[in-house]
């Protein structure tokens, strides 16, 4: 018993080392990126600093006063939003269907929907630009967050399926006994037992749209271009602008974690209970 305790010390020492040193590997991009955005592109290639000598906000303030990069933000959020609702909406009658129901080639259709999401968005490209080229809705929101739904539809089916196989079928069965129609059994009893998953299912569709840059940035120029395709045209003749890329890039971790702020216990249930 003697021996245990040291031995069970160094375990935890050892624990505590590795632990520290993945944080430290995993926020130093972030760290470095904000230090970054608070230096002049001058200090950045010409100095090697862990924080800033002299200290600026301008690659700040040309973001928030220049539209062709505030904009970004706006239209981003607006398909991520359109998207994210969507994706939910469509995807909750579709897992309540291959959760509840038996029919000829189910499990190949929810095998079929996971395929999509496993497909490079480069395949989609061409049949999207045609398509909205034609529908006249190239350079618009909606053209992104529908396009993003061949991917984001899919994944949300796979998630809330696995919530919703585990509520037990007898709930239904009781809710149908007592009067309750189905929609009103669906809204008012269901949705409420599976809250944790929807959380979970908007934050990865909010992630997934966030992200993606190649039709976003094909599927737009002017009107509707996302931050993700603005950051890639900070090349000038004066060379890169570091600075305000680098704010550009702090400045869109933040409404990813806004969004895990507001679904962070739904987020840690739905790791520990649902299919993610």
């Amino acid at each position: 018993m003697a021996d245990a305790t040291p031995a069970h010390d160094r375990l935890s020492a050892r624990r505590t080392v590795f632990l520290v040193a993945y944080l430290v590997f995993a926020i130093l991009p972030i760290y470095w990126m904000v230090n970054m955005s608070l230096k002049t592109n001058e200090e950045i290639v010409s100095v090697f600093s862990f924080w800033p000598n002299h200290l600026t906000f301008d690659n700040y303030r040309t973001i928030f006063t220049d539209s062709s990069w505030y904009s970004g933000y706006i239209n981003s959020l607006i398909y991520v939003l359109i998207n994210m609702a969507i994706s939910v909406a469509v995807a909750l009658p579709a897992a309540y269907a291959f959760s509840r129901y038996r029919f000829l080639g189910d499990r190949h259709v929810f095998f079929w929907l996971l395929t999509n999401r496993m497909t490079p968005p480069a395949v989609f490209l061409l049949p999207f630009f045609q398509l909205y080229t034609t529908l006249g809705l190239m350079d618009t929101h909606l053209a992104v967050a529908l396009a993003h739904l061949v991917f984001n539809v899919p994944l949300a089916v796979w998630i809330l399926e696995g919530f919703m196989s585990g509520v037990p079928r007898e709930i239904d069965e009781t809710a149908y006994i007592d009067g309750y129609s189905f929609p009103r059994f669906f809204l008012t009893i269901f949705l409420p037992l599976i809250k944790a998953g929807i959380g979970v299912t908007a934050f990865f569709c909010f992630m997934f749209s966030w992200v993606e840059l190649l039709l976003a940035r094909t599927l737009t120029s002017v009107d509707a271009k996302p931050i993700v395709a603005t950051m890639t045209r900070t090349v000038s003749a004066a060379g890169m602008d570091w600075g305000v890329l680098a704010a550009a890039g702090t400045l869109t971790i933040v409404p990813g974690a806004v969004v895990i702020w507001f679904v962070r216990h739904y987020i840690a249930k739905g790791f520990a209970m649902g299919r993610v």
